[in-house]
C-alpha cells in the first residue's frame, strides 16, 4: 500500500484503502486452486482485472481533471502560437491510463498470480513426494503456503515492475504526460 498522505492530500481509493486488496484476489484464488473448482480461480482473476481496469480509468479521469484548458478568449489570441490544450490533455489522460493499466496488470495480476501458482504447484509436488500426508492435508498445507507467500512477494514485485517500466515503457512517454511513480 502507499505511504501515508502528507499535507491533507486526497486519499487514493485504489491505493490507500481496503479496495487495494481486490487487486490481490487472483493470488488468493491461486492459493486455493487445489481446493476449489477452476471457475472460482478464474472468477478471482475477474475481480483483480476489474480492479486494474477501474484504477486505470480513475487515474485517467484524474489526469484529465488536473489539466486546465485555456479559456476561449486566450485560444483566439494564441491560435497560431500555442498547440491545442486538448492535445496535451488527451496525452496526459492516455499516459495515465496506459501506465496505470500496465503497472497494475503486471504488479497485481500477472506476475503475482504466476508466482503464487508456481509456489503452490511446487509445494504440492514436494509434499506429495516427501510426505505420506493425506491428499486433503497436502492441499490445505499448499493453500496455507500460498497465502503466506502473498505478503512476502508484494513489495519486491512492485519495485521490480517500477524498475521494468522506468527502464522501458516510461521512456517512451512524452514529457507532458509522464506519470508520477506508481
Amino acid at each position: 500500500m502507499s505511504q501515508p498522505q502528507l499535507g491533507g492530500a486526497e486519499r487514493d481509493l485504489y491505493r490507500d484503502t481496503w479496495v487495494r486488496y481486490l487487486g490481490y484476489a487472483n493470488e488468493v484464488g491461486e492459493a486455493f486452486r487445489s481446493l476449489v473448482p477452476v471457475a472460482v480461480v478464474w472468477l478471482s482473476y475477474g475481480v483483480a482485472s476489474s480492479y486494474v481496469l477501474a484504477d486505470a480509468i480513475d487515474k485517467g479521469k484524474k489526469a484529465g481533471e488536473d489539466f486546465l484548458p485555456l479559456p476561449p478568449w486566450i485560444k483566439c489570441l494564441c491560435a497560431h502560437q500555442v498547440p491545442s490544450p486538448e492535445a496535451g490533455r488527451s496525452t496526459r489522460v492516455t499516459v495515465a491510463v496506459v501506465d496505470t493499466f500496465v503497472w497494475q496488470a503486471l504488479a497485481s495480476v500477472a506476475i503475482p498470480g504466476f508466482t503464487i501458482n508456481r509456489v503452490c504447484a511446487a509445494s504440492l509436488y514436494v509434499l506429495g513426494t516427501a510426505t505420506r500426508w493425506p491428499l486433503a492435508v497436502r492441499k490445505w498445507t499448499t493453500t496455507a503456503i500460498g497465502l503466506l507467500t502473498i505478503p512476502i512477494i508484494i513489495h519486491p514485485i512492485d519495485r521490480s515492475v517500477d524498475f521494468l517500466l522506468d527502464s522501458s515503457l516510461r521512456k517512451l512517454y512524452p514529457s507532458v504526460g509522464k506519470p508520477s511513480s506508481s
